[in-house]
């Protein structure tokens, strides 16, 4: 699932903050990582200096990947022309890239990348899984010890939202981390009563009841398949608006990683990026990883 492994690099020492995260990644199971960047121009004066850059990445990340692993991991470099999200895209998708790890800042002032430029393009553009990085968050001495213990894991019980849990599978298997599954149950519902317009209504307390229940069941059936794989699985509810809520648990359980897919329930509630995963994007303090959900998506 995770055989080629794609980092986006622009020279700056915030972009390299993903660095860690592919290097861990790829030493675990054994991925290929190529290092990507992207000049605005084939005449860029600066081309020479950025291939020294990219040459020197290599080698640091080939030596943070080997160190989590016991086998030598294929570490490369690519240079392309053009949009920088674009080129991105293309490229994953051309060399059939399994997971794209990139900060969501880069280079100060205008041309920087942050949430909302290049990396905001590069997920609603790509059919790959993506992890985001949030560089203003990184800690200098995140290379000294593994960082993805705790997965934290929001699913909405549609089978949209379940989209990533084979991707946490295989990466909780190899990376013997603990996984958190968790969902939000809302304490109030929409009733449309002319077009346009809706009411929100409070459940009553018997109601809030039976839906935790629901709630705690669900969790427990999937937690239940992966614990029969090997995996460390809990659950939890949480109660209120889904975006604090997992912003919230995330914190205080202290996840590595949000993991969730880009889409869950249709309609007002669902999970689409500009949504829920945009909020957490934009509000949280924890790297995330992003699955986007097909129309056809089933649970493996």
């Amino acid at each position: 699932m995770y055989e080629k492994i794609l980092v986006p690099l622009d020279g700056s020492e915030l972009a390299e903050i993903a660095l860690p995260y592919a290097e861990e990644l790829a030493g675990a199971l054994g991925s290929e990582v190529t290092l990507i960047h992207v000049f605005e121009s084939a005449e860029d004066k600066y081309q020479h200096m950025y291939q020294l850059y990219m040459e020197k990445m290599v080698e640091v990340a080939r030596q943070g990947a080997e160190r989590h692993g016991e086998k030598p991991v294929k570490v490369d470099s690519v240079y392309l022309v053009g949009h920088t999200a674009e080129q991105i895209v293309d490229y994953a998708d051309r060399e059939k890239i399994g997971l794209i790890a990139m900060a969501t800042h880069g280079r100060s002032g205008i041309r920087r990348w942050f949430l909302g430029n290049v990396a905001a393009k590069v997920v609603r553009a790509t059919e790959r899984p993506v992890a985001l990085i949030r560089a203003k968050d990184a800690h200098p001495e995140v290379r000294q010890k593994s960082i993805l213990n705790k997965v934290l894991v929001p699913l909405d019980g549609s089978k949209e939202s379940e989209a990533v849990i084979p991707h946490i599978s295989e990466l909780a298997s190899k990376l013997k981390a603990e996984v958190v599954l968790f969902q939000v149950v809302a304490p109030a519902y929409f009733v449309y009563s002319i077009p346009g317009e809706a009411v929100q209504k409070l459940y009553s307390p018997e109601e809030m009841d039976k839906i935790k229940t629901k709630s705690e069941g669900y969790l427990d059936t999937v937690g239940a398949e992966l614990r029969d794989k090997g995996i460390n699985a809990m659950s939890e509810v949480g109660l209120g608006v889904p975006a604090e809520e997992i912003i919230r648990i995330a914190d205080e359980i202290q996840a590595d990683v949000v993991a969730m897919s880009t889409h869950g329930h249709s309609g007002i509630s669902r999970w689409a990026f500009g949504s829920t995963a945009d909020k957490v994007l934009h509000a949280g303090n924890t790297p995330v990883l992003l699955v986007r959900a097909s129309s056809d998506t089933t649970v493996l």
